[in-house]
């Protein structure tokens, strides 16, 4: 049988994949790409028309979400909420909330403050999404009131992975210590895991040749 391939670059979303296939233990082929690909690779849009990571290859099928993988490779496993457990709609919410309304801020302060060059950054835009995600963040903190170690059902699930890459993202511009104590700790928690562990090993140890731009 053929391995799903994940097609990555080093800290990106496609790392939410990475991580959650590293906790499944669930086997895939890493091809590793310099950020972002588009630029720095042009027949990746061979793999990927729209030319963004992730791209996850299975059976003739390609996947571009990372939530979406993230669910696919938790089906079956300890890490997804089923139907019939009682926090199921708000799993999903999580895994919807954290691409949609957590990550995209952070697209936009990533643009206009290391991808742009510098006559086009846009230190307004960076500070009014900042401000958007340290608005929505404080779901996290909401979610966690109850002491409650992980998002959702009692466990550690990949709704945790996902809204956990969010903060993982923020962090790398410094705002991870302007959130609540509670989700610093979760976040802390999250570091701890050896799947996050392996997962930043992995990448790491198969960084591509080419330069990526800073991410």
């Amino acid at each position: 049988m053929t391995l799903p391939i994940l097609h990555h670059c080093e800290g990106a979303r496609s790392f939410r994949c990475l991580w959650a296939a590293e906790e499944a233990r669930f086997a895939l082929n890493l091809k590793m790409w310099a950020f972002p690909p588009r630029w720095f690779a042009k027949e990746f849009k061979d793999v990927n028309p729209l030319g963004t990571i992730p791209a996850w290859e299975e059976n003739g099928h390609l996947l571009t979400e990372s939530a979406a993988i993230c669910q696919r490779i938790a089906a079956g496993t300890s890490l997804e909420l089923r139907p019939d457990e009682p926090d199921y709609l708000p799993y999903l919410n999580w895994l919807h909330r954290s691409d949609a309304t957590l990550t995209f801020p952070l697209t936009i302060v990533l643009r206009y403050t290391r991808l742009e060059p510098e006559e086009r950054r846009l230190p307004q835009a960076v500070e009014d999404y900042k401000g958007f995600l340290m608005g929505r963040a404080k779901a996290i903190e909401t979610a966690l009131e109850d002491g409650r170690d992980w998002l959702v059902g009692g466990r550690f699930t990949v709704a945790d992975i996902c809204v956990g890459y969010a903060v993982h993202l923020a962090s790398s511009f410094g705002y991870d210590a302007e959130l609540g104590p509670l989700t610093q700790s979760w976040y802390q928690r999250l570091k701890d895991r050896p799947g996050f562990t392996s997962a930043r090993q992995r990448e790491r140890d198969n960084r591509p040749d080419a330069p990526s731009a800073p991410l």
